[in-house]
């Protein structure tokens, strides 16, 4: 198998299956943090909703994650000018430790050397994202957003964490 990753645009055929890994990718997190008592779901079964990731592939650039022919993830980000939003990034849990986030992220720098500040969020629970962001990616942890400090969508009772890249060129 080839292991060059590469980021194609995500195709009206595939969106479906691109929305069932992403929340596999996220229930997998969930479950292997808090098991089966998990209660930090979106909507059933989920921690992250299908309309939450829909409405991000509709106001976004979504991307699948190639490795050789692979479906092994996916990338869904914003660009304005020198702003970046990294919306949704997630590697199938099969292809988990493999280099292949980190060389995804590399990937969508690579092609938007205009964006100088990226940012994102991930559920405090997510010590893999956390870790990937801050120790592999080079974001750091601006904000924490809970029950004292609401988030940029008031209506969300999930506590999570805001990173930060500021890219000096």
């Amino acid at each position: 198998m080839n292991d060059d990753i590469v980021l194609l645009p995500l195709t009206d055929d595939d969106r479906e299956q691109f929305i069932k890994d992403n929340q596999e990718a996220f229930r997998y997190g969930a479950t292997e943090e808090f098991g089966l008592r998990d209660d930090h779901f979106e909507e059933d079964g989920e921690i992250i909703s299908h309309k939450t990731i829909s409405d991000s592939i509709d106001a976004g650039k979504a991307y699948r994650i190639m490795l050789g022919n692979e479906k092994v993830g996916g990338v869904v980000i914003q660009t304005d000018g020198e702003y970046g939003d990294l919306d949704l990034l997630f590697v199938s849990p099969k292809a988990h430790s493999l280099g292949i986030g980190y060389r995804a992220w590399c990937a969508v720098e690579k092609m938007h050397p205009e964006v100088k500040l990226w940012e994102t969020v991930t559920p405090y629970f997510e010590k893999r994202n956390i870790h990937f962001y801050v120790n592999r990616c080079g974001f750091r942890i601006v904000e924490f957003f809970n029950s004292h400090h609401k988030g940029p969508h008031d209506d969300e009772d999930f506590e999570m964490f805001r990173f930060e890249k500021r890219i000096e060129r």
